[in-house]
């Protein structure tokens, strides 16, 4: 199989609609040598597959034979591609005129850089960041993840405020560019997760081994967000909250391991009573189940915990947030990025 220097992979769960909407815009602006369009199908029983044979014969399809969730279905996929650079593209984004090539010129230019996103802006409205990715990921010291220009449920407005080029901690799944060889160097997205965090799970390993990981401005596209799952979910909570579990375990490093676990287990507990006190009993559930399933499959991540401690060259990352973005959010009332003090000294 000849290798190709960029794949830009979209994976397809039964996303017909969201597939005739936003294909065109991909094809369109995807125009660079090299480039190939590749739709990798989770088992869908919407005639997806037929759709996009039927209607763009440039792009390839990859077949699987049911839904393995967003992390499986991407490795399983990615393994059918031979190409420098996988993009790993949701269905559900809307791309523009130079998205691809501001990256691709970075990752070309720095062998270090391993992965990247663009500014992810939302779809319904197109003058704010947002939820998934805005303008590059983040994570405190006790794995609550936020980003530049959305910090919870604080939407900034695009004023060229993070117009910058610079180093984060994870770019967001929605949109992610990769070294293909570090992507399977480095494991992979975890399945085990099923979907959700599993890139901030590869991101944490990325950057143990020594890579950065950029978000390059000058590249735009528009996430519709929510087409799987909507984030009030409480599927989606579950997800969150188990996995982040997950991805604490895995990826935190021996000297602070159990001070960090533990602090964080109170913290759920907190947020599940939120959730209780709000009447929001479907996600205090989801919270509970969480714990639960991540008590019972914790095994399941010895191995893996072990494989990353020995891979591991940095423990310690400027783009980690040395402090709780809980507290500084709802306490101290730090609603922006721009209030946040780094200091990982």
């Amino acid at each position: 199989m000849l290798m190709t220097k960029v794949a830009i992979v979209i994976l397809n769960w039964n996303g017909k609609e969201l597939l005739r909407q936003f294909l065109p815009f991909v094809i369109k602006y995807s125009t660079e040598p090299q480039t190939e369009i590749f739709i990798i199908d989770n088992g869908s029983t919407d005639d997806s597959v037929n759709f996009v044979k039927n209607n763009f014969s440039s792009i390839k399809t990859i077949e699987l034979d049911k839904n393995y969730g967003f992390a499986e279905g991407y490795n399983k996929g990615l393994k059918e591609i031979n190409a420098k650079y996988f993009v790993l593209l949701n269905s559900d984004v809307e791309v523009t005129e130079n998205w691809l090539k501001p990256i691709i010129n970075l990752l070309d230019l720095n062998d270090n850089i391993a992965a990247c996103q663009p500014k992810i802006l939302s779809y319904n409205n197109k003058n704010e960041f947002e939820y998934a990715g805005a303008a590059g990921g983040y994570i405190d010291k006790y794995g609550f993840t936020f980003c530049r220009g959305r910090l919870f449920n604080i939407f900034e407005t695009d004023n060229s405020q993070y117009n910058i080029e610079s180093e984060i901690f994870w770019a967001t799944g929605a949109c992610l560019f990769i070294r293909s060889d570090v992507y399977f160097n480095c494991g992979g997205l975890d399945s085990d997760f099923f979907a959700h965090m599993e890139e901030i799970d590869l991101c944490w390993r990325i950057l143990s081994r020594g890579y950065k990981i950029y978000y390059q401005p000058n590249a735009i596209v528009y996430h519709l967000g929510g087409a799987t799952l909507n984030k009030t979910n409480p599927r989606k909570t579950f997800l969150n909250f188990r996995n982040n579990l997950y991805l604490l375990y895995k990826n935190l490093p021996k000297h602070n391991f159990y001070k960090i676990f533990f602090l964080r287990l109170l913290l759920d507990g907190i947020a599940a009573f939120k959730f209780l006190i709000s009447f929001e009993f479907k996600n205090f559930w989801a919270v509970f189940i969480a714990h639960i399933q991540f008590y019972v499959t914790v095994n399941n991540f010895k191995n893996k915990r072990k494989d990353n401690l020995n891979n591991t060259k940095i423990k310690i990352h400027s783009t980690m947030y040395n402090k709780s973005i809980v507290v500084d959010f709802f306490i101290r009332k730090k609603k922006y990025f721009s209030d946040l003090i780094f200091n990982n000294d």
